[in-house]
């Protein structure tokens, strides 16, 4: 087989994200950040001015006031009324920094899922049989939340106390170089030690990170499947398969929290023995008379701010690394860009004639076994083709190459004579109506779910569709009528009624080519008739593909095409094949004998 690969661009998962990139999100608010940054410098700068003013207010205890820059003489009260204004105007431009960028913050990280949701929407339908929902849900949920408080909170932080590392180091040495020395020398130590510490916060927070999406895909299935976990009584079991894997990634956040732990603990030793070691030397300046009282005061005001600030942009650091390690989870999905699925012709009008041409076809994530060989079949429009066979034959594969959720391998799917891995899918499929075994509703309305194709779709349209489809006869036995919830997955109404709801949404589609994939093999005698009565009105004047087992459903089609391991093995009318000793007469035995 030659085989057609779609191309995509993606960035490996286990690659690094530059911080340049996860910085990057924050672009679109700039102007936002701009003026919180602004707010940020002014309350950083007086923050930066009380330890000085605590100095002069020390001096001048038992002595005469100070001159004091730009100012002149003050007196003592007039200093402690100076730093609460200072402190006053400080804690404004504070409030204003925080708002600001959280507020930034939240624009982000909505603008963020957003663009995710879209990109893991965009994805071929082989991305989803090899993903779990749990785990997609915890990127747009959690992964997101973390890049959110990077990208926003995270800087404000960084850079509000990086400013106070700066300002106060700049003050260390302007008010004793000796002992500003003494005070930084234990920076290549903390430096060294923050540079390990991160390369292990990185990975363990990755690890951290995939382990909650673990957790999250388990109750997510127990929760979509939770008749089934009642009805074989196995609660507990699912419980213990939660805890299992909440166990596991609380043992990597133990493991994370306990080097956090060790890391704090660590720089905090060294700034309180900075602190020591600054309060000896600086009290014997103070005694040899080479420092006033006042300024030693304020070279430990500033010390504790700068050894505050280290320790706060220490923590900083850490949420940088967990950051680093869900962005690569996030950005290797927005990277994640499917060539197949997007782009191509669009098509406005379809008359629908369908082939299929020497198709081969394996699942991606199966690829040793070959669902289809050598599959050929044409369809004219208006005609209406049953593809019958054993389970397995590839008949249901037929119809997911026709929708283009899947590219064959080898071969080519044409609709009026144009190969549709040429075209848009969007675009295709909005030419062609699915009604599946199982058909999807969402927990919206039945009146949104009968216009779910067609949105734009009146209310006059949506029941004249219901009627069509043999729907409205029991929605106007509901109180709500057209607004009756259908709940989750449609679990509040009959199987019947849900393959009613589902045909009537691919009436209002109005479809040239429509897809009938098992449509009555789950229902009773009575929804049956109703339903394959909607089915006949639906079929008028459309390329009909009919998938399915009872034979009720395909005896009328215009051709029985009969698969066996992916290729055909029979072909004719139903009054034709019955007549043969083949395939399609042993399966009709078959049924009959059941």
């Amino acid at each position: 087989m030659a085989e057609r690969v779609s191309e995509k661009s993606v960035q490996p998962a286990g690659e690094p994200v530059s911080y340049r990139r996860i910085l990057a999100l924050a672009r679109p608010e700039i102007g936002v950040l701009s003026v919180a940054t602004g707010a940020l410098v002014i309350s950083s700068g007086l923050t930066l001015v009380y330890p000085q003013a605590v100095a002069w207010m020390v001096d001048s205890i038992g002595g005469e006031p100070r001159p004091l820059p730009w100012v002149g003489v003050l007196t003592f009260d007039q200093m402690a009324l100076g730093m609460l204004c200072l402190f006053a105007v400080a804690s404004v431009f504070g409030a204003v920094r925080a708002w600001l960028f959280t507020i930034a913050g939240e624009r982000i990280v909505a603008r963020l899922r957003t663009d995710l949701y879209e990109a893991i929407l965009g994805q071929e339908i082989s991305f989803f049989d090899q993903s779990r929902t749990g785990e997609l849900t915890n990127r747009l949920a959690s992964d997101t939340t973390v890049l959110q408080n990077t990208v926003t909170v995270n800087i404000s932080m960084a850079l509000r106390f990086g400013a106070s590392v700066l300002g106060g180091v700049a003050m260390l040495v302007y008010t004793s170089p000796r002992l500003a020395a003494l005070a930084l020398s234990i920076v290549p130590v903390v430096a060294i030690a923050a540079s390990l510490y991160g390369r292990l916060i990185r990975r363990w927070s990755k690890d951290v990170q995939d382990a909650l999406a673990d957790a999250t895909t388990v109750a997510e299935e127990t929760f979509s499947g939770v008749r089934t976990v009642r009805a074989f009584a196995r609660e507990k079991g699912e419980v213990a398969r939660y805890r299992e894997a909440v166990d596991r990634s609380y043992a990597l956040a133990a493991k994370r929290a306990l080097a956090m732990g060790v890391f704090n603990g660590f720089i905090g030793f060294a700034g309180y023995g900075s602190i020591a070691a600054v309060v000896w030397y600086g009290g014997r300046l103070v005694l040899d008379g080479r420092m006033s009282s006042g300024e030693l005061t304020a070279f430990l005001l500033y010390t504790l701010m700068v050894a505050f600030s280290t320790s706060a942009l220490a923590n900083l650091f850490g949420d940088f690394m967990r950051a680093s390690g869900a962005s690569q989870r996030v950005f290797h999905l927005l990277d994640t860009v499917s060539a197949f699925e997007h782009g191509g012709e669009e098509i406005d009008r379809v008359s629908g004639d369908v082939r299929f041409d020497g198709v081969g076809f394996v699942y991606p994530s199966r690829p040793d076994v070959v669902v289809l060989d050598g599959f050929d079949l044409a369809v004219a429009p208006g005609r209406a083709v049953a593809l019958v066979g054993p389970s397995g034959s590839g008949k249901s594969t037929v119809a997911q190459l026709l929708t283009r959720f899947y590219a064959p391998v080898s071969g080519r799917v044409l609709v009026d004579g144009r190969d549709i891995a040429e075209l848009d899918g969007s675009s295709l499929r909005r030419h062609i109506g699915v009604v599946s075994q199982e058909p999807i509703l969402f927990a919206t309305s039945i009146r949104d779910n009968i216009r779910y194709g067609r949105p734009e779709a009146g209310d006059a349209e949506v029941r004249a569709a219901a009627t069509a489809a043999n729907a409205l006869s029991f929605i106007e036995t509901f109180p709500e009528g057209l607004d009756t919830m259908v709940g989750e997955r449609g679990v509040r109404l009959s199987g019947g009624q849900k393959q009613r709801i589902a045909i009537a949404r691919a009436i209002l589609e109005d479809p040239a080519i429509l897809i009938l994939d098992e449509a009555t093999s789950a229902l009773d005698s009575e929804s049956e008739h109703l339903v394959q009565e909607a089915l006949d009105r639906l079929m008028e004047g459309r390329t009909t593909l009919i998938i399915a087992h009872r034979l009720s459903t395909v005896r009328d089609a215009d051709e029985v095409v009969v698969l066996e391991g992916g290729r055909v093995v029979e072909r004719g009318s139903h009054d034709e094949l019955v007549t043969k000793a083949g395939l399609y007469r042993r399966l009709v035995e078959r049924q009959f004998a059941s």
